[in-house]
């Protein structure tokens, strides 16, 4: 999937309040004509026996859709969207080596802890052994752990498996009612597939969703670890799962949040989940069962969040699923967790994933590029710019230990940032873009 905020579109468009006035108008005839032009996708299932032993190390392939990076140690992983992960030797950072490629089908989101990676499957969750990079080992799976609703936007048919893919089939005329049921996002439902008025993006209706001993994510990861247990964000709901025996996680609860939440950043014992309507902060005193804190509201807008001290940094930014308008960051202090308190906002472009590292301010801010910034004084952040690198759409970004690692539509870049003064490109593995 191309990188997208939320497994399923709630903008209801005009055509489809059209569509609900028409059924009503003519809910006691036979049929009704619609003469609309369409566009007919039939749904590809594969079964969950070939999904779950088609997992297996392969050779390296071209980064064609970078989704979530994880660094680990000296290696970085990178998640290519919906279909695996990438292994990569990144001892050198001017020279990163691609080493594997790790098939998973139906994979978004992955953390790492030892040598134990945690990988979605689909509705499965993974954990494999890495300890070899070129030979994995896949020591427990936790099958249907996920909402059935898979990320392409189906379920799962008991008899003909998971909805893989979607065909073209060809352009149709849709002329009445029978055998059609009205969709959401303005195509209709069939007994044999999906179609969508020519209008509508069909790519968007079917859209896919502590740093010793465990790796770190960016600020849109899902999945997260915090002490003996991972975090994983389905839905509305967190899922904990203990993982005190790296190879044997066990699933502990399901506990619904709310039902836009995003994105989950860990923070001294605290988890703090970004959502399309504010910020929560959620206590992990019990383990097994995070229980909320304080919520911080903000206007509607799609939103990560990255935590450094006393101050929580969000972004803001339209032009998405979460129907925002605004675009900004958002700085708030949260020395009282139970009162988190608005200390400022500065306009953005349309900013997208964050990092911070002990006061550097790292801000994937669209096609306007990654902007960094000396977050010292957080009410006067954009004054004291250090570096803004230009013409690179970008995504999110991982600063740690003096390099910052980039995902942009067009590659992963690396920069050294241990002179704050003078912060170099160290590399950049291109991303093959179809």
């Amino acid at each position: 999937m191309p990188i997208t905020d939320d497994p399923m579109p709630r903008l209801i468009s005009p055509y489809f309040l059209f569509v609900l006035f028409l059924l009503f108008t003519f809910a006691c005839e036979d049929k009704y004509e619609l003469e609309q032009k369409y566009t007919y996708y039939e749904p590809v299932y594969t079964t969950l026996a070939e999904v779950r032993a088609s997992v297996k190390v392969e050779p390296p392939k071209e980064i064609t859709e970078a989704g979530k990076i994880y660094i680990k140690d000296n290696w970085l992983f990178v998640n290519e969207v919906g279909k695996g992960i990438h292994v990569i030797d990144n001892t050198d950072a001017k020279n990163p080596v691609a080493k594997s490629f790790i098939t998973i089908p139906g994979n978004y989101d992955l953390a790492i802890k030892g040598n134990i990676l945690y990988a979605d499957s689909y509705i499965d969750l993974l954990a494999i052994d890495i300890s070899n990079k070129s030979s994995i080992k896949i020591t427990k799976r936790l099958e249907a752990i996920f909402f059935i609703y898979n990320k392409m936007g189906m379920g799962v048919d008991p008899r003909k498996g998971i909805v893989t893919d979607w065909k073209l089939k060809e352009s149709i005329t849709v002329s009445s009612s029978k055998g059609y049921t009205a969709q959401p996002w303005g195509g209709f439902m069939f007994d044999r597939g999906v179609a969508f008025t020519q209008s509508v993006n069909a790519g968007a209706a079917i859209t896919p969703g502590n740093p010793a001993t465990t790796g770190i994510g960016g600020s849109m990861a899902r999945f997260t670890i915090e002490g003996d247990y991972l975090y994983m964000l389905d839905g509305g709901n967190v899922h904990s799962v203990s993982i005190e025996s790296l190879a044997d996680p066990v699933a502990k609860s399901s506990n619904y949040i709310a039902w836009d939440i995003e994105t989950i950043f860990p923070y001294k014992g605290n988890l703090f989940f970004g959502s399309q309507s504010g910020m929560y902060i959620f206590d992990l005193t019990d383990p097994q069962k995070p229980s909320q804190i304080s919520r911080y509201s903000h206007v509607r807008s799609c939103d990560p969040v990255v935590v450094e001290g006393d101050l929580a940094y969000v972004t803001l930014r339209s032009g998405t699923t979460c129907q925002g308008f605004t675009n900004q960051l958002e700085v708030i202090d949260i020395k009282d967790l139970k009162n988190p308190v608005l200390l400022k906002i500065y306009p953005m472009t349309n900013p997208h994933g964050l990092g911070i590292d002990n006061k550097k301010l790292f801000i994937c801010d669209g096609d306007d590029g990654l902007k960094i910034y000396d977050a010292t004084d957080h009410l006067n952040i954009t004054a004291n710019q250090l570096a803004h690198y230009k013409n690179i759409n970008t995504y999110d970004v991982i600063p740690f230990q003096n390099v910052a690692i980039m995902t942009g539509k067009d590659g992963i870049y690396q920069f050294d940032y241990s002179d704050p003064q003078n912060i170099k490109l160290l590399s950049k593995l291109s991303i093959l873009n179809k």
